[in-house]
């Protein structure tokens, strides 16, 4: 276990090892739970940003003539 100290504008510091073992890094984004008179910290999962043009072209349909969704079977083109 290793102790903390809050700083003069209320912030603490996440020792190294801890945040090298949990691949915590700029920018992530931390959950605070209360749980009576413990606090514990859940590590969110960085998700990247995306763009629907990122998808652009992911699904084909193979099939001659006019598509209609409702006839796109999207798991046989995943």
């Amino acid at each position: 276990m290793q102790t903390v100290t809050v700083s003069e504008q209320d912030q603490v510091i996440i020792p190294l090892e801890i945040r090298k073992r949990l691949g915590i890094n700029s920018g992530n984004q931390l959950n605070f739970i209360l749980e009576g008179s413990d606090l514990r910290v859940e590590v969110m999962p960085h998700i990247q940003p995306t763009h629907p043009d990122d998808g652009y072209g992911l699904l084909v349909c193979k099939q001659p003539g006019e598509r209609h969704l409702a006839d796109f079977d999207v798991t046989q083109a995943m």
